[in-house]
């Protein structure tokens, strides 16, 4: 699956409609080099070229978080409007203007399986879905699958979407009571839940496999990648990965343990992770293998490293796209930057990341092209605007991103006060 857009709007900060553009500009990098090795292209995609990664900058607060939070939310309402009848309390309108406060959100991705695009959306609040919509373009033309108003399927393609048509055939038109879907739930996801559509199915699964992870301490991923590196190839993985990090680690394995839990009467089974290092002798003339406790004894830097491997080895090798928010937390900026280079690299065919940092180490145009560049900024209503370093006028490829940024000229930076200011603190009704 590759993402071309990602667009929502009034959702927590973003009060207008927003979009995420992971099709490439008509622009030149730097070099060929950074031009052929960032961007993906194919003659399937009909003369469409898609950014292997791309960067979201902004000050704190500014609301780049709330662009990872709504692609998660679309997801997780995708995968799970069916069976959790309160998951659209996971959409949260934009509160700060009285034209919005009521009003539903928007979510819509355009998106690729195989040679044929795709276009689905969805308008809904906290209690229902207002509309849904499914477009595909199969030949030179894009035709509506289905169109949703309320619980009215408006329009539907009987022989490219026979599936719904064949769903909404089924019931009598006559009994108020049949209901294909709830007010709460997506027409989409039903058809594919009930197991009578491929394409529904095909859909629902292409945009359930998109990942959005939060990069700082993670239990499940954690507990996860333990799980994974049971399988050989994704411990190889996991381990090349740690060692290339230069994190010194030469093997890892889990430790079974058991354990009986006297009140309950009931034995459990867990497991410790540990790493292993060379232990030198005082003349560093042989060394043994030294035992430890994953947990007890790793930065938390490399336990991220280590809970984002198998997802990282998953990314890659299924093509899929990975959303990170918190991407460069206690991770090193060159460790960062090695990660990038890696779904930039040319052997990448078409996994694509997206993440949310405040590294400027990786500002460079000898690592990102100018629309992989993407900033986050409130206005003084408080809400919040994406745009692209390519849509700033006057920027070259030979100029220093990172000074640029920090200096103000892209905006999406903090106005910081006077901090000395902290300083002037008063005792017994006198400053100090």
């Amino acid at each position: 699956m590759i993402i071309q857009e990602f667009s929502f709007g009034n959702f927590k900060s973003f009060k207008d409609i927003q979009t995420l553009n992971m099709a490439s500009a008509n622009i030149k990098g730097k070099n060929d080099t950074v031009d052929k090795n960032n961007i993906i292209s194919d003659d399937k995609y009909k003369n469409v070229s898609f950014l292997k990664s791309k960067a979201i900058y902004g000050a704190n607060a500014s609301g780049k978080s709330n662009v990872v939070k709504a692609l998660a939310a679309f997801i997780r309402i995708i995968k799970d409007s069916v069976k959790n009848n309160e998951i659209l309390e996971l959409v949260k309108p934009f509160s700060l203007s009285t034209e919005t406060e009521f009003e539903p959100s928007f979510f819509q991705i355009i998106f690729w399986i195989g040679n044929i695009r795709y276009r689905y959306g969805f308008e809904a609040n906290e209690d229902k879905v207002f509309s849904e919509w499914l477009y595909a373009k199969p030949g030179e033309r894009e035709l509506p699958y289905f169109i949703r108003d309320g619980m009215e399927i408006i329009e539907i393609d009987r022989t490219n979407f026979a599936e719904g048509y064949r769903l909404i055939s089924l019931l009598s038109e006559d009994d108020e009571e049949s209901e294909i879907f709830r007010e709460d739930s997506l027409f989409l996801s039903t058809i594919s839940s009930l197991g009578i559509g491929k394409l529904s199915k095909l859909i629902v699964n292409n945009i359930s496999s998109i990942s959005t992870i939060n990069g700082l301490r993670h239990d499940n991923l954690f507990k996860m990648a333990k799980d994974y590196i049971k399988d050989d190839d994704i411990k190889k993985f996991t381990i090349d990965l740690l060692q290339s990090g230069d994190i010194g680690i030469d093997d890892i394995y889990n430790l079974p343990t058991g354990s009986i839990d006297a009140d309950k009467n009931d034995s459990t089974d867990n497991e410790l992770l540990v790493s292993i290092r060379k232990k030198y002798n005082s003349k560093l003339e042989f060394y043994i293998d030294e035992y430890s406790f994953f947990e007890d004894v790793e930065s938390e830097g490399t336990v991220k490293l280590f809970e984002l491997s198998p997802v990282i080895y998953f990314t890659l090798k299924l093509n899929i796209p990975l959303i990170i928010d918190e991407f460069d937390a206690r991770f090193h900026p060159v460790l960062t930057k090695k990660i990038v280079e890696l779904f930039n690299s040319e052997n990448n065919k078409g996994a694509q990341l997206i993440f949310v940092t405040h590294d400027t180490n990786l500002l460079s145009a000898d690592l990102l092209r100018r629309d992989q560049i993407e900033f986050v900024e409130k206005d003084k209503y408080g809400a919040s605007h994406l745009y692209s370093l390519a849509e700033i006028k006057g920027v070259r490829n030979n100029a220093s991103f990172e000074k640029d940024y920090i200096s103000g000229k892209y905006g999406a930076i903090p106005f910081v006060g006077d901090f000395s200011k902290l300083l002037n603190f008063e005792e017994d009704g006198q400053k100090n």
